[in-house]
């Protein structure tokens, strides 16, 4: 890895966060989620045991999809149109074995929602890895690098590219620390997070020649009360709690987010398009200033390398 001043230089500077900018140029008509009929259609929800992932399940199930939830533990009973794939997504050889054996060949949508915050303190999975950095991004990549070629691939419907979205908070300006992604070098969680934020931009923006065949959109669903905040908050704490009854009253419910994301899934509107992003009504925003497509191949280029040395590292 390249940390000198010359080429720190030259790459944008991290945790300048703003809200997004509206992209004027694309426009979408949603129907609402009442008009949607998804019957013979498949989503993969990764990460859907819980939160914005379940919420999506949930919503996409009662339209008729066909909704497969990779992630931990199934908080909702198995049925012929929902299916559970139990597996510990802050493994990275876990996720790279789910990347190769998850039936994807007559999957329509492949979602990530799977995240978490940094600690306050950094902490570390058994591979190595920041777990932010390991739970939020890089099960991601290493999932992707065994489903390509494979996703969408038996499919009938050929007017329907298969589709990948990523959920984080693209468009908010944060482009991450190329020199130190796995936060070994400076720690703080919002550095650490924006590490994250940063890495899943990137893969909106640059997939589709490192992993072609789908199209890749990016999903900034902003501030909706979930668990991704306990970690940080520390889990059940008077802080803790305060922090998500203040948002449950101001912010957007998961059910109501779902209902406003589950059209732009399936949209029609997305056909023959890839790298787009979309703020938490479903509306299209800029990208990050700084995070053009030569930044984002060189982010990925980073991320796959300490996934490399990761899983080169661990042993049982």
């Amino acid at each position: 890895m390249d940390t000198s001043p010359a080429r720190l230089a030259t790459e944008p500077r991290p945790g300048r966060m703003r809200p997004p900018r509206r992209d004027h140029a694309l426009r979408l008509h949603l129907d609402p989620i009442e008009q949607l009929d998804l019957t013979g259609r498949r989503l993969i929800v990764i990460g859907g045991t819980n939160g914005l992932g379940r919420a999506i399940a949930t919503q996409s199930l009662a339209r008729g999809a066909a909704v497969t939830v990779v992630g931990r533990t199934l908080r909702d009973a198995p049925s012929d149109q929902r299916s559970f794939v139990p597996v510990d997504l802050s493994s990275l050889r876990e996720a790279e074995r789910i990347g190769r054996e998850l039936s994807v060949e007559d999957c329509d949508v492949l979602l990530f929602t799977t995240g978490t915050f940094a600690a306050r303190v950094r902490e570390e999975t058994l591979e190595g890895v920041e777990r932010d950095m390991a739970v939020s991004f890089l099960n991601r990549l290493a999932i992707l690098r065994g489903l390509t070629g494979r996703l969408g691939s038996a499919r009938g419907d050929d007017t329907f590219r298969p589709r990948v979205f990523v959920m984080g908070s693209p468009g908010w300006g944060e482009t991450g620390t190329l020199a130190d992604l796995n936060s070994e070098h400076q720690y703080s969680a919002m550095r650490a997070h924006g590490n994250t934020l940063a890495g899943n931009e990137a893969l909106v923006t640059a997939a589709h020649s490192r992993f072609p065949g789908p199209a890749y959109f990016g999903m900034a669903p902003g501030v909706i009360r979930t668990d991704i905040r306990a970690n940080l908050l520390g889990e059940g704490s008077a802080t803790h709690r305060v922090v998500e009854a203040l948002i449950g009253v101001l912010a957007p419910s998961p059910q109501s987010y779902a209902r406003r994301m589950v059209p732009l899934l399936f949209a029609p509107e997305l056909e023959g398009r890839s790298g787009d992003l979309f703020g938490r009504k479903g509306t299209p925003i800029l990208p990050s200033r700084g995070l053009d497509l030569g930044y984002a191949r060189r982010f990925l280029d980073e991320s796959e390398a300490l996934l490399d040395r990761a899983l080169a590292g661990y042993s049982e």
